[in-house]
């Protein structure tokens, strides 16, 4: 792995993370992946109290209130083995928890963070539905006012952890505004009345990251839950970008750990009497792996820096890296299955299980098709109408 001039407090957490991965959730990745579960609770509580889940929050709640890259080491060290721990970090530091972190007001921040950053509790997004991925205005989730709380109905789709979330941050139609102009998000606890989950999806990755759609059937919801009112949908997806940081940090993750096994192989496998190093079509593969990691990670580094002074990393930064990232780990991991020949097509060896994880995290948060269209948008300073 390439570092360069890596901040000391970074470096330090890393190798936390990386011993944490290495002797504690290295060993259970295959079962959670053959299996489809989850981590369990008290593994969610163990990174709680190593600090984990609450690095970049607030110290008033619980948290480190240390600066965005600081999570973002823990989420690739731990990514690099077991995408389902390090998923339990990324949620809990660039999901929704953000929201409620830069938007909330200060009952809610005091209600629902200090669970989040222990493991206690965690808290999901729900924005898509069956109608509406990458259009994301075009949701009919509704919230209405009612009794002086809200009355939600409709439905989501492919939403990471459902079901298996304590809290859901829901993006609704707030009024019968046009657009984006009703969106808000208002937070739904579990085990309200009306509020179901369907079964968990069975998907070619992300096993042990439950996926599944969830339904409100007229659940009532106290005013007091409401984030974020209509007509802030900008500030909704301004803090998204921090999620998207995560996403490009799990591809960055599984394209270096595609990478490192590739370069251990190479070294050690022979064909024709001599190290598979030795051939050149090899050391041409292995160039290109290596090449795109770094164009990946240093776009990642770029973003998070510009995070540093309000927390939220620059829109079109972000969207360079996680479009990058994204492609990179698809890319270089079907070269380290191609390297790795009849070995890389097992589950024994692990890549395969990269693969099928690199796909995933590919279209999490944003398509690298969706992110093409940001950066035209953010580079010329124009909003694209995509229905005309």
């Amino acid at each position: 792995m390439l570092m360069v001039d890596e901040d000391p407090e970074v470096a330090e957490i890393r190798s936390l993370a990386a011993q944490v991965a290495r002797e504690v959730y290295a060993p259970m990745a295959e079962e959670l992946d053959v299996n489809r579960t989850p981590i369990p609770l008290e593994e969610r509580l163990r990174l709680g109290e190593l600090g984990f889940l609450g690095i970049a929050h607030p110290e008033e709640y619980g948290g480190s209130g240390a600066p965005l890259s600081h999570a973002l080491a823990v989420v690739e060290e731990l990514g690099k083995v077991c995408r389902p721990a390090a998923f339990q970090v990324f949620e809990a530091n660039t999901g929704p928890a953000q929201v409620v972190t830069h938007l909330g007001t200060e009952q809610q921040k005091r209600d629902w963070l200090p669970d989040i950053i222990s493991g206690r509790k965690t808290m999901a997004v729900a924005i898509s539905e069956p109608d509406a991925g990458s259009a994301a205005t075009d949701l009919r989730t509704s919230a209405k006012r009612d009794n002086g709380g809200y009355v939600i109905n409709g439905s989501k789709r492919w939403i990471s952890n459902g079901g298996e979330a304590d809290q859901y941050l829901v993006y609704c139609r707030l009024t019968e505004a046009p657009g984006s102009k009703a969106i808000g998000a208002i937070v739904v606890e579990k085990e309200m009345t009306g509020f179901s989950a369907g079964a968990s999806e069975r998907l070619m990755g992300f096993r042990g990251i439950p996926s599944a759609d969830l339904y409100f059937d007229a659940v009532e919801v106290p005013a007091e839950n409401l984030v974020v009112p209509a007509g802030d949908f900008g500030k909704l997806f301004g803090i998204f970008s921090i999620e998207r940081m995560g996403n490009t940090t799990m591809s960055l993750a599984i394209g270096q750990a595609a990478l490192d096994a590739t370069l251990r192989y190479v070294e050690e496998r022979q064909q024709f009497g001599k190290d598979l190093v030795e051939f050149q079509s090899i050391q041409v593969m292995l160039a290109d792996m290596v090449l795109q990691v770094q164009a990946a990670r240093l776009l990642r580094d770029q973003a998070a820096a510009s995070a540093v002074a309000t927390g939220i990393p620059d829109p079109l930064k972000v969207s360079l890296a996680k479009c990058t990232a994204n492609e990179m780990a698809k890319r270089v991991t079907d070269l380290a299955m191609q390297i790795h020949g009849g070995n890389g097509y097992t589950e024994e060896y692990g890549i395969e299980r990269m693969h099928r994880d690199a796909h995933g995290w590919a279209i999490a948060g944003g398509t690298p098709t969706m992110q093409r269209i940001r950066i035209v948008s953010e580079v010329l300073g124009r909003r694209f109408d995509q229905r005309r």
